[in-house]
């Protein structure tokens, strides 16, 4: 298969947006050895908070581009999230771990700008990533010739393809032509970002308080600092919202006054459950907030574009190097589309349960979900479509589930699995599978980065294999009832294999899916 890199192109990729998800994409694309330029429209960083929190799978990707020793400094673990009434009592309450699936918190809480200003410090540290400020982009061709209007007049900017991770009000999406469906949830709230004086103790560190007389958010964002967020009752004018003055009168039931707290931010936003309904044309694909937006209820609007930009960067990398054809990238949609759909249908549900201001309404709720329990952080959603393995026509578990991360031991260093073993594709495996695979079966694994991974217990005896130390793995793979899994660069699980019998058929599929066209077989 011919490599799609177009040599006369000024980048392999070009990136329409630098906030946190474009700026993830171009970490993950220079790392694989990609020309990335990124096209920003402001001349200068957004000083503002935005996002407020990440999960433990945006972590695990955070720490593959060299944010893990950053995370700690510029964020905090959260240790739960409640909804109560406004008498005080719990509705729904969640715990989150310190360590949780994935090997970093469940929930960790940041301030956007430190987060950004991490992720630029990295891009600058990679020669393969330009980044132009000031560069407002106005149209898009599906061949990937971005137009733009600089400070100095008109400029055209060429990749082998685009990406638009340039948010809510996208360009890319209207070139596209891009419909979009919004589910008409939209509430207006004003946002109170707040550094306060002197430290104080919130537990647990997110709270949503369904009072009628007015729903109230109030999250951590970071250390040292809070988010309060009020939504605009019925009566109110956007104007009576949003005012300096309004913010201070309803952070004084919080004991938040100016003599013990600085107020950073207030803005009224409101708040959309929307998505695109088409990500790609031709060369040119969405991401992020450009893609779909949604409500804060659950956390997970960041989230969502960072495991968009994960998707589609190993996926770029194999079309750049010629070893998948361009019809790979319609997986992408396929994927992340019914994932993003579910992931604003729960945040839409729990916003219901908080929008409330009627309050024979909010009576009925409370009594609805009196005794609900305490329960954990829910586990991922596991993709159903897409490129994965389906021998008997459907996914099945593990299949589409995203691996967890745990410790392993190689020698005399221990650490997690992504650091001590590294990313791309995987064999995860409990034995050498040995002769069951041909030549041919390693040099398909070559060719796409793929290395076999064999784990032992702890205590085992076996020199060259990547020691279990906590037992996540071995534990993952009994509860799947596999020996063999091979799981994609983002962490997604393709297959699964019960004998070393199985795995050969495996690998033919995931080569099957990669080139389904047979061209180039015999050199992949």
């Amino acid at each position: 298969m011919t490599p799609q890199r177009d040599a006369g192109t000024d980048a392999d990729v070009v990136i329409v947006g630098h906030g946190p998800v474009g700026q993830t994409l171009a970490l993950l694309l220079a790392d694989a050895g990609w020309r990335v330029v990124v096209l920003e429209r402001q001349p200068r960083p957004y000083p503002l908070p935005r996002a407020t929190s990440f999960d433990g799978e945006t972590a695990r990707t955070f720490a593959l581009i060299g944010l893990g020793p950053a995370l700690a400094r510029i964020g905090e673990a959260a240790d739960g999230y409640d909804w109560r009434t406004a008498a005080g009592r719990t509705l729904i309450g969640v715990d989150f771990a310190g360590t949780g699936r994935f090997g970093w918190p469940d929930v960790t809480t940041m301030h956007q700008p430190a987060l950004e200003s991490a992720l630029r410090d990295a891009g600058a540290q990679r020669p393969g990533i330009e980044v132009r400020r000031g560069w407002t982009v106005t149209g898009v061709t599906q061949a990937g010739v971005v137009t733009c209007t600089t400070g100095t007049g008109v400029a055209t900017v060429s990749g082998s393809w685009v990406v638009g991770c340039d948010g809510a009000n996208s360009t890319v999406r209207a070139a596209l032509g891009a419909s979009v469906t919004d589910l008409g949830f939209a509430y207006d709230w004003l946002l109170c970002d707040v550094l306060l004086s002197a430290p104080r103790t919130f537990s647990p560190t997110n709270v949503q308080i369904c009072d009628p007389a007015r729903p109230t958010t109030v999250v951590a964002s970071g250390p040292g600092r809070r988010r309060w967020e009020f939504m605009r009752l019925p009566v109110e004018s956007l104007d009576e919202l949003g005012g300096a003055g309004t913010a201070w009168q309803l952070l004084k039931a919080f004991d938040v006054r100016p003599d013990n707290a600085t107020l950073e931010r207030h803005t009224v936003y409101r708040f959309r459950a929307a998505w695109a309904d088409r990500w790609r044309r031709g060369r040119v694909l969405l991401a992020g907030d450009a893609a779909h937006t949604m409500p804060p209820f659950t956390g997970q609007g960041m989230c969502a574009g960072i495991r968009d930009v994960r998707n589609l960067a190993w996926k770029l990398d194999l079309v750049l190097r010629g070893k998948a054809p361009e019809s790979i990238m319609d997986t992408y949609e396929q994927e992340r589309l019914p994932h993003v759909r579910a992931a604003v249908d729960t945040a839409v549900a729990l916003g219901r349960i908080v929008c409330v201001t009627d309050e024979a309404a909010a009576t009925r709720r409370d009594a609805a979900l009196t005794g609900t329990s305490r329960s954990a952080a829910p586990l991922p959603v596991p993709l159903a479509a897409g490129l994965l393995d389906r021998p008997l026509g459907a996914v099945a578990p593990p299949v589409g589930e995203p691996v967890p991360q745990g410790r392993v031991t190689r020698g005399p260093d221990t650490g997690l699995f992504d650091q001590i073993a590294g990313a791309g594709f995987i064999v995860l495996s409990i034995a050498d599978p040995g002769a069951a695979l041909t030549t041919a079966h390693h040099e398909f694994l070559r060719a796409i980065g793929a290395r076999i991974v064999v784990l032992s217990p702890s205590g085992g005896s076996d020199p060259d294999a990547l020691v279990d130390t906590d037992g996540t793995y071995l534990g993952y793979l009994r509860a799947a009832r596999a020996r063999f899994l091979i799981v994609r660069p983002d962490h997604i699980v393709f297959g699964a294999a019960r004998t070393s019998a199985q795995l050969p058929g495996v690998i033919d599929r995931l080569r099957a899916q990669l080139n389904p066209s047979g061209e180039g077989a015999d050199d992949a």
